[in-house]
């Protein structure tokens, strides 16, 4: 009997011990910051495919697991202070907005610099990611921001014209208010008496619906989103161009203290992210022009001889951003010439010639 009861013992010592893991999975937090509200696209899919697929490969050893915690729309940062954000950690992680810095990220402007180019999101968003990590002036600007790079984000297939009134051709912004963000506003130098006015994407309906601005460049895809047609219902498809103007960053100090591990899985999700969102927003490109349409929108398309003038009236500002960046030391020529060249093999060749003053 006490035989038995020994080995009774010893059977119910062997089970708990192989009902122990051989390792315990360790639980690090990290919290992900942007000012945008969660129906904006980029970050619904942060939500929706950039989380679940770090925690997918992270459970591939079970050696960690993400505690995420996500604040959006506002409540840490607004949308022109996630740089900041990121930079002070108040986020580990960051959804930029680049084309809010140009003075601290003068090399991110590389597409915005060079429209009328390409409307196709992916094609732009893997040149301009490709580029970034060739040349180490890109992602030494966020070094200096105190985070690492992971990828770039393109979320809208080309800036298009929305205007209070009837617009038929790039004349018809002579002399208009327009509502802009960023290195777009340049584009408007070509154009008689247009005067552009700096705002964010949140801030563009009230600025049309109180008369701030007559016309606003943005893309379909957020003119369905934020209900543009209501207070813009003319759209002039001018086809100026797909711009990458999202970065996902880690705060630097944060990013020291992850494991190898952890690290490998952010970057190569944010590559899968970085094309994830450029399909999505080509995707919804025809969806959103004929949403924009029921709403009680309309939209003319603009000729290629008017994209063309347009194009050539304005300033050669490719050539100025790369001639900055020679200043600094940054090879800023060469390139200008690989990003448009990585678009050329791609399919991709525009109305003017960017390299050519």
């Amino acid at each position: 009997m006490a035989v038995f009861s020994r080995g009774m013992a010893l059977g119910a010592l062997m089970a708990g011990l192989t009902a122990i893991p051989a390792h315990a999975t360790e639980t690090i937090k990290a919290v992900v910051i942007d000012g945008y509200p969660a129906r904006a696209l980029w970050v619904k899919e942060f939500t929706n495919f950039f989380i679940p697929e770090v925690d997918k490969k992270l459970a591939e050893t079970g050696n960690y697991q993400m505690d995420w915690q996500e604040s959006y729309g506002g409540s840490i940062v607004k949308p022109k202070g996630v740089l900041e954000g990121v930079k002070l950690g108040l986020g580990d992680i960051g959804i930029v907005t680049t084309i809010f810095h140009s003075s601290k990220l003068p090399s991110q402007a590389i597409a915005a610099v060079t429209p009328f180019v390409s409307v196709d999101a992916r094609a732009v968003a893997q040149a301009v990611d490709e580029i970034a990590k060739e040349y180490p002036a890109m992602q030494a600007e966020f070094a200096k921001q105190n985070q690492v790079y992971l990828a770039t984000g393109v979320v809208l297939d080309t800036y298009q014209v929305f205007s209070t009134t009837p617009i038929t051709s790039p004349s018809d912004m002579e002399g208009a208010k327009v509502a802009g963000a960023g290195m777009n506003l340049r584009y408007l130098e070509g154009i008689n008496g247009a005067a552009g006015v700096r705002g964010g994407l949140t801030d563009f309906y009230n600025m049309l619906q109180t008369g701030l601005v007559d016309k606003a460049m943005l893309w379909p895809e957020a003119a369905k989103t934020f209900k543009i047609a209501e207070v813009a219902p003319h759209m002039l498809s001018a086809n100026l161009g797909a711009v990458n103007s999202k970065t996902i960053t880690v705060n630097a100090d944060y990013w020291n203290s992850l494991p190898d591990e952890v690290k490998t899985a952010l970057q190569e999700v944010a590559v899968l992210y970085r094309d994830h969102v450029a399909g999505i927003a080509m995707d919804r490109a025809s969806e959103s022009r004929d949403a924009y349409v029921a709403a009680g929108g309309t939209i003319t398309e603009a000729s290629e001889a008017d994209r063309k003038a347009w194009a050539e009236a304005m300033p050669n500002i490719a050539a100025e951003w790369a001639a900055t960046l020679e200043e600094k030391g940054h090879p800023g020529n060469e390139m200008l010439k690989a990003y448009l060249g990585k678009l050329e093999a791609a399919g991709h060749t525009g109305v003017r010639d960017w390299t050519m003053n």
